[in-house]
């Protein structure tokens, strides 16, 4: 009964725009007070896997993702809503989503220890590669001109310096503002870009074409088995890349979807179709999201160290429960551990039948006029901004990104990049300047370890790679005179 109803709420929250997986577990906190460990677990769990997914929804039909993880792929998903194929692009995500979170819940059960004392070699080092790597796969999920992709990637760098300085405590960019100091938000931004750009578009264009009377959802699971076959491999890359980032604390499902999304592309064989509804694409980012959220839980569980904020209110509940998360939760408490693994295994194999009945209820959204429709969303949209640190602040921020993502996207900038160089940015800024103060500002130092080793190795030879390009396009020219 934990289970299902935290469900319901998941969906409800994931599907309103602004309104985060982590807002749908923090909001479950106060009704696990009189909870056993289990289901209160259990409860956050759930309600978060099936939030990761319904996020899905308003981003396939409104082209507004509902939680920052499925922006990733919103442009593949109202591009098929557009081509009349909603149904598929929702069974996607919906099938790939539960697909991941069980393989997830699979390798948390069984590789847990390991894997965590893999993710604990992880220092400032490692995670400056390891978050340049993110940055890198931008080159991947640009389209149209370049140029115009890098400006979109330098605005989303320039936007995520606002606040202080997170190493030496200087305040940049806020003019001398206080509401500024903290930075500015990233699902605010996210609301702005997406939803609020696309109701200003809407009513600047009055396109009868945007109209989702021709969208169907009927037949959802029609042919998804061969769509599935299909893109066996992009499921399986996002299952194995999404797991492996979410293991990494601080990662989260976020990263983890942007990244498997443009690896995906760079190896595809139609990457020209990524962006203009990309089945595999689709699949590749809704399995990865999923699965990260899993692999999230390996170090929280195994030694309390949260692999992204819903497992740090995890962690949290835990403790209130007299239930210490570390190497002696396996010893002390067997039954509460494999409960929680058995949590997230009922979870999303509820996912399937519950994510049906939330796509058969988006025939309800299709049936409003768009005139009707988007102020509402509108409303939804202040309410979730306001929600995110309860300041009028974060209300005005997602109505300034609406307008600048409106002119974005009249001028062909695309958003991806920019939002891309938000979420990690900070990651990449704040471990370099610590990593150089640790090392006394020796470059050498991003190659002694291991593993840092490794990712610097992998990284450096993308960024040289148009350098190295242009140079054989010159050189072919010079032979051919």
């Amino acid at each position: 009964m934990v289970i299902v109803g935290s469900a319901v709420f998941g969906l409800f929250i994931g599907a309103i725009p602004g309104l985060t997986a982590t807002m749908a577990t923090a909001l479950l906190v106060p009704v696990t007070f009189y909870m056993d460990p289990v289901p209160a677990v259990a409860a956050m769990v759930t309600a978060s896997a099936m939030a990761m997914f319904a996020g899905d929804i308003p981003s396939a039909l409104l082209r507004m993702p509902g939680t920052p993880a499925s922006a990733a792929y919103t442009d593949d998903a109202y591009a098929l809503t557009k081509k009349g194929r909603a149904h598929v692009a929702l069974c996607i995500c919906l099938l790939t989503s539960a697909i991941g979170g069980i393989f997830g819940a699979i390798v948390l059960s069984v590789f847990a220890p390991p894997l965590a004392m893999i993710a604990l070699k992880f220092s400032s080092f490692e995670y400056f590669w390891l978050c340049l790597l993110g940055l890198t796969t931008s080159a991947f999920i640009m389209q149209g001109s370049p140029i115009k992709g890098i400006i979109s990637l330098a605005l989303g760098l320039l936007v995520s310096t606002i606040g202080i300085d997170a190493v030496s405590g200087v305040p940049r960019f806020t003019f001398d503002s206080s509401a500024l100091i903290g930075g500015v938000s990233l699902v605010p931004v996210m609301i702005g870009v997406f939803a609020i750009a696309e109701i200003l578009r809407f009513y600047a264009h009055r396109d009868p074409k945007l109209a989702l009377e021709q969208a169907e959802l009927k037949g959802v699971f029609s042919g998804q088995a061969g769509i599935l076959w299909r893109q066996r491999k992009a499921i399986a890359q996002g299952n194995i890349l999404g797991t492996i980032i979410g293991i990494v604390p601080g990662a989260g499902a976020d990263i983890a979807a942007w990244v498997s999304y443009s690896l995906a592309k760079k190896f595809s064989k139609n990457p020209q179709e990524y962006g203009r509804g990309s089945e595999e694409g689709l699949a590749a980012a809704g399995a990865a999201n999923n699965a990260a959220v899993s692999g999230a839980y390996v170090p929280a569980l195994v030694f309390g160290i949260p692999g992204d904020a819903i497992t740090a209110i995890v962690i949290g509940v835990l403790f209130m429960k007299g239930v210490n998360p570390g190497p002696t939760i396996f010893l002390n408490n067997p039954a509460t551990v494999y409960g929680i693994f058995m949590a997230f295994i009922l979870a999303n194999l509820l996912m399937i039948p519950l994510g049906w009945v939330a796509i058969r209820c988006g025939r309800s959204i299709l049936k409003v006029k768009l005139s009707i429709l988007m102020p509402i969303i509108l409303m939804f949209c202040m309410v979730g901004s306001f929600a995110v640190d309860n300041t009028i602040t974060a209300v005005g921020v997602a109505l300034a990104f609406g307008v600048l993502g409106n002119f974005m996207e009249e001028n062909g900038i695309p958003i991806a990049p920019f939002v891309l160089g938000i979420v990690l940015c900070p990651l990449v800024e704040q471990n370099f300047l610590t990593s150089m103060m640790k090392s006394g500002g020796s470059l050498i130092a991003f190659f002694d370890r291991p593993i840092a080793a490794v990712l610097g190795v992998i990284t450096l030879p993308i960024w040289a790679s148009p350098i190295i390009a242009m140079l054989r396009r010159q050189n072919s020219r010079s032979h051919r005179v």
